[in-house]
């Protein structure tokens, strides 16, 4: 794992512990991952995730997301949409690979293969469930971005409380996570899907 990742992981899982959540990371059988890789196309950079720290049981926690992070032998069974296999959804492209899902609307979270950086890396994007077309907004310029801001949301979280949030308080909390959110990756920010 190179050093940015490796303080993107460290972060997420510090803050866990700050906040008591249970969390649990492993590490991916390495043929697993090799299949993953061929079946897929995973990249280097979320290859190096899962052989370092499997998220076996991962859930961020925050006023307005819980983001499910899925442990690499279930990535294969997690390629669905609305229950139905991603494949078969119109305007889904065989580049996107489900990494995640919200726990509150079980909307995906998934990588874009097609667009790899330099470091193995590629961007991380969602969309709306129960729309006619998949319109994909961009959460991070990278996975190793995504695991900083979900980390950093959970820090900002952490004086909010566990209730459910009027709308006053829901806009001061990401009123609160965008500048934070635009040192991390300022293209995340104005794709609005954290703020």
């Amino acid at each position: 794992m190179d050093s940015d990742l490796a303080e993107s992981v460290a972060a997420l899982k510090d803050i866990f512990a700050k906040r008591g959540i249970p969390v649990s990371f492993g590490k991916a059988d390495p043929a697993a991952i090799d299949e993953l890789r061929k079946t897929f196309r995973i990249p280097a950079r979320y290859r190096a995730f899962v052989t370092a720290a499997d998220p076996t049981d991962v859930e961020t926690v925050t006023p307005v997301e819980r983001v499910r992070l899925f442990p690499s032998h279930k990535l294969a069974d997690e390629q669905t949409l609305g229950g139905k296999p991603a494949a078969e959804i119109p305007n889904w492209r065989k580049n996107w690979v489900v990494i995640g899902r919200s726990a509150l609307l079980g909307d995906p979270y998934f990588l874009d293969t097609s667009k790899l950086d330099a470091e193995g890396d590629c961007p991380i994007f969602t969309c709306m469930l129960g729309t006619d077309t998949i319109k994909p907004v961009l959460c991070a310029s990278s996975f190793q971005q995504f695991l900083r801001i979900l980390a950093t949301s959970m820090e900002v979280a952490t004086g909010f409380g566990s209730g459910v949030l009027d709308d006053e308080d829901e806009a001061i909390f990401r009123e609160a996570l965008a500048p934070k959110i635009k040192t991390i990756d300022s293209a995340a920010l104005r794709a609005g899907h954290w703020t």
